[in-house]
């Protein structure tokens, strides 16, 4: 099929995920449709090149050279055993995998629940953490404390959890009973250029949560590593302790949802190792697999596991398809060859030059923060010297009427948001060396000089000049 053809054929019948479909199919540029990829480069089908600075949704950890690697493994495994259910029964690829991930993990986080994806991972998580406290005799705690404009998951359970309303209130009344409290984002916080006061304040808000939600009641304290929903928002040190002594303390599990930090994003295993912290529960996806196949496995600790075994009740929890024997498969030789290529030491190598390089960009009139870690990384777009944010209007414009056909005309895939204040982020391929990072950031600064100029954005000496 031509171009063309592609995009009649699936403005007639596909329905893409969160999508302005009017805007999409009937603006003045067509449908972006990728068909190839190499390395950390796509092209679409209009023959096209670019960079994907996005590893296509925080998924495409390897890129897009092991193809031929992956599809053998895929292809033994179906010729062997095409299919099996984790329903009661298991499977060679399931097993290997679990006792893999059990090695590489922190602490004790020895147990393995499969799923496909990442709201799944939530959802399961959600519903063993509910096992665990009925195997415990607490069924009282059905309550939640997460963080303001976190996104967890678009099932009704995990949306519970997401902070970002927009996506929440047109479903009406959330699944499950979750506070929501402050994110970490320093740069709009009053006290964020006072790391130990911005720590304080956050923990005890959290304490004062649990007070008010009832600690007898409170399940589980859920947070992202790195939080992508806001643009890449990094706890202050002390944070991740602190929420582990409190949920230790009011008897509370800590998740960590590592859908996106998690294999590798962060150059770790989990994003919360950097944290010097063991979570009760991980909740992860997308790179698991490096996207070569679906995937999701939520990581959980012994006690909570033993407790669940020993209640002599079955876990009530399944899904088909989790721990598919060619996504297992295909999962196993990822974790290979992110071994085998180093790629976990090549994000830590080059973490603080992409930084660096980053921190390079707030020269840019409106350009106010750069922040990340790893190859997780956003940049916050104001309105002037003043760091002022975009009103409705000005975000429009910006975030989804210039940015996306500016990029792509640079030849740059990258994610332009505001369900916080208005960002651009990246996520490299973690296989991305520094040409290919120079090169991102290199062809991030033509698009954000012109989104400044298109903007009206004036530097301070312009400013005060006029």
């Amino acid at each position: 099929m031509t171009h063309s053809a592609l995009h009649d054929s699936a403005r007639e019948h596909l329905l893409l995920h969160f999508t302005n479909h009017a805007a999409a199919y009937g603006g003045e540029r067509d449908l972006l449709v990728l068909e190839r990829g190499e390395g950390p480069y796509v092209f679409d089908t209009a023959g096209n090149r670019y960079v994907d600075a996005l590893s296509s949704l925080f998924c495409s950890q390897l890129g897009y050279s092991y193809g031929e690697e992956i599809a053998a493994v895929a292809s033994a495994q179906m010729r062997k055993l095409a299919f099996n259910t984790n329903w009661a029964t298991a499977h060679p690829p399931a097993i290997a995998l679990a006792e893999k991930l059990a090695e590489i993990m922190p602490g004790d986080l020895n147990h393995v629940f499969f799923t496909n994806g990442g709201s799944e991972s939530v959802e399961t998580m959600w519903k063993i953490v509910r096992e665990y406290f009925t195997a415990k005799g607490e069924p009282r705690r059905l309550k939640a404390i997460a963080r303001d404009r976190a996104y967890h998951g678009v099932t009704l359970g995990a949306l519970s959890f997401t902070g970002v309303p927009g996506f929440k209130e047109p479903f009406g009344r959330p699944a499950i009973d979750v506070t929501h409290v402050s994110n970490t984002n320093a740069f709009r916080a009053p006290d964020g250029a006072d790391p130990a006061a911005h720590t304080q304040r956050l923990l005890t808000e959290v304490r004062d949560a649990i007070v008010a939600a009832g600690p007898d009641e409170v399940a589980i304290i859920i947070a992202e590593p790195v939080q992508n929903a806001g643009g890449c928002l990094v706890a202050p040190p002390g944070y991740w302790a602190g929420l582990r002594a409190l949920a230790d303390e009011f008897g509370a599990l800590l998740v960590a949802d590592e859908v996106i930090c998690g294999f590798g994003r962060l150059g770790h295993w989990l994003g919360s190792e950097r944290e010097g912290i063991v979570p009760d529960v991980a909740t992860t996806a997308k790179g698991i697999t490096a996207a070569y196949a679906p995937m999701g496995a939520v990581l959980v600790a012994d006690r909570v596991a033993e407790a669940i075994h020993g209640s002599g009740l079955p876990l009530r929890h399944g899904i088909t398809f989790g721990g598919h024997p060619v996504s297992a498969a295909v999962a196993l030789k990822s974790i290979e060859i992110f071994e085998r290529d180093g790629v976990l030491e090549n994000v830590r190598a080059n973490e603080a030059y992409l930084e660096a390089r980053l921190a390079e960009l707030r020269a840019l009139p409106i350009v106010g923060d750069t922040r990340g870690r790893g190859y997780f990384w956003a940049m916050e777009l104001v309105g002037d010297a003043e760091n002022r944010t975009f009103d409705k209007p000005e975000r429009d414009r910006l975030l989804r009427g210039f940015l996306p056909g500016r990029l792509l005309d640079a030849g740059l895939i990258a994610r332009a948001d505001d369900r916080g204040d208005s960002v651009l982020q990246i996520a490299p391929p973690l296989i991305s060396d520094r040409a290919v990072l120079d090169e991102i950031v290199d062809r991030l600064a033509e698009v954000l000089t012109d989104a400044g100029t298109f903007m009206g954005v004036e530097s301070a000496a312009a400013t005060a000049a006029a």
